[in-house]
């Protein structure tokens, strides 16, 4: 399925609108993930275990989007947007929100 940030697709015209399609992702992150990462904060670098669970929980969300606008007979969604938020007392859990119009495309 087609997405796109922007609100129309350049070449393709939209026959209709389908409506506003969204999805969440929320991963927890473990006690050694934690630890891992404070020891990054100390040193210096990239986080390689939090990039995995943002990058896994990213592709959750955007899967159930495009599922979502299937349901809805869509063949594309255009204005997507998407967010990250960390959650919890300790900021142990992580979330990616996604959102977008689900169309159909000629």
């Amino acid at each position: 399925m087609l997405m796109s940030t922007t609100h129309q697709i350049e070449g393709r015209r939209i026959r209709s609108y389908l409506g506003v399609v969204n999805a969440e992702a929320i991963m927890g992150a473990n006690l050694f993930k934690d630890l891992f990462a404070s020891f990054r904060d100390l040193v210096g670098g990239r986080s390689g275990s939090y990039e995995k669970v943002f990058r896994d929980a990213r592709q959750q969300a955007f899967a159930e989007l495009e599922q979502a606008a299937a349901e809805l007979g869509g063949n594309a969604i255009v204005g997507v947007m998407v967010s990250y938020q960390t959650l919890g007392a300790q900021g142990g859990i992580l979330m990616v929100a996604v959102s977008g119009t689900a169309v159909v495309l000629d």
